[in-house]
């Protein structure tokens, strides 16, 4: 294992992992809020400072994880390894999936849950900038309509009818992240 895999971790971690989470809680409560996280985690690249927390809060032993594309390195195995011992798995296997958007694939091949257990679904951070679409969201959580940019539409709208099934999105970008739970509805162009 590289020295860079014990590296990037909270120096103060019961205090930083609680900020984080309550950070990765809110940004869930408030679709499209941009939540600033004042300290982050560091992994190796080209995971994001906001992505790297997101890991160190949500990922452990009984959560498995599948990284996509260039976030798929071997010092990022062994960062995740050492930090949170999460298992690296399959794509349809994985609880969360970490990677750029183009790296996400098809969407269909992530566990969506089940009518019995509609929690045992996947959650995707999608980690840097992408090329956006002015969208709309509302739902839970939303007074009446926020304006977010997603990297495409469809995808999300179709997520949105599975509902009480499908999957939940983290979108990071340098020390900020904001989600997109899977109740929240997703309509072109920008919010009124």
């Amino acid at each position: 294992m590289a020295s860079e895999a014990l590296l990037g971790g909270f120096s103060d971690g019961p205090r930083q992992s609680a900020r984080a989470f309550r950070a990765a809680l809110e940004a869930m409560a408030r679709p499209g809020e941009v939540q600033h996280l004042a300290e982050t985690g560091a992994a190796p690249a080209p995971v994001s400072p906001a992505a790297a927390t997101l890991l160190l809060v949500l990922c452990d032993p009984e959560t498995p994880l599948h990284l996509a594309g260039d976030h798929d390195r071997p010092e990022l195995r062994d960062w995740i390894t050492f930090h949170c011992a999460a298992p690296l798995v399959g794509a349809t296997e994985a609880a969360f999936v970490l990677g750029d958007w183009a790296a996400m694939g098809d969407l269909g091949q992530y566990a969506i849950g089940t009518a019995e257990y509609p929690d045992r679904s996947a959650t995707l951070i999608v980690d840097g900038a992408y090329e956006g679409q002015p969208v709309s969201l509302s739902g839970p959580g939303i007074k009446d309509s926020r304006a977010v940019s997603l990297p495409a539409v469809t995808p999300f709208q179709g997520n949105r009818a599975l509902f009480p099934l499908g999957l939940d999105f983290y979108f990071c970008d340098g020390s900020s992240l904001w989600a997109l739970p899977r109740s929240t509805r997703v309509s072109e162009g920008e919010a009124v």
